[in-house]
């Protein structure tokens, strides 16, 4: 046996008994572990399906949208919090990060505040973080979960619309010219689906 199976073991056992003075059961921790296990697998298919796009479209750089903290003191009912808390954003990113590194492709971190108000296609202003201007106003509306208006009534994907202000956040310090994306591009994502069941 290798020198270090002892040393599991042994940490092994000092976590368990941990758990029992914490009053956890064996059956807890294996949710824990498998819960983890499952989100681990998330998290690694999901990077593995950006960074196999980009490197098959020849994409050479991945704008990640986060703003720090996004989720503390988040208010959206106590059901959906329990499930959008719970999402390993941080993990996400930094896998993805680290899947960029190793491919060669640059990753860009930006802030997003204001990308799901602001309407792309209307070019609206796109303040940062805590210097929103007084009487600042989104020309376009989010009418509901996925779905957005902009000013001349189009009705786009709300996520894509998102997606597209943050690629905007860092289009000129990038030099990336944004001017061909339309409102077509903006109506149907493609869904990528991690299972398959």
């Amino acid at each position: 046996m290798p020198d270090n199976y002892s040393s599991k073991q042994e940490g092994y056992r000092v976590e368990l008994s941990l758990h029992k003075v914490l009053g956890t059961d064996n059956q807890n921790i294996h949710l824990t572990e498998n819960r983890n296990r499952t989100m681990r697998d998330a998290v690694n298919k999901a990077a593995r399906k950006v960074i196999d796009h980009c490197v098959s479209s020849k994409i050479g750089t991945v704008i990640f949208g986060w703003n720090k903290n996004q989720k503390d003191s988040i208010n959206l009912g106590t059901k959906t919090n329990q499930k959008i808390v719970q999402i390993p954003t941080g993990r996400l990113k930094d896998r993805i990060a680290q899947l960029c590194e190793q491919y060669g492709i640059k990753f860009v971190e930006t802030e997003e505040s204001y990308t799901s108000k602001t309407s792309f296609l209307d070019a609206d202003e796109l303040p940062k973080f805590g210097a929103k201007p007084e009487g600042w106003k989104a020309s376009g509306t989010r009418i509901k979960r996925g779905l957005y208006r902009t000013a001349n009534g189009w009705l786009i994907n709300a996520d894509c619309n998102g997606c597209a202000n943050i690629g905007r956040k860092v289009a000129t310090i990038l030099g990336i010219d944004l001017s061909g994306v339309g409102r077509g591009d903006l109506s149907a994502p493609v869904r990528l689906k991690l299972w398959y069941t």
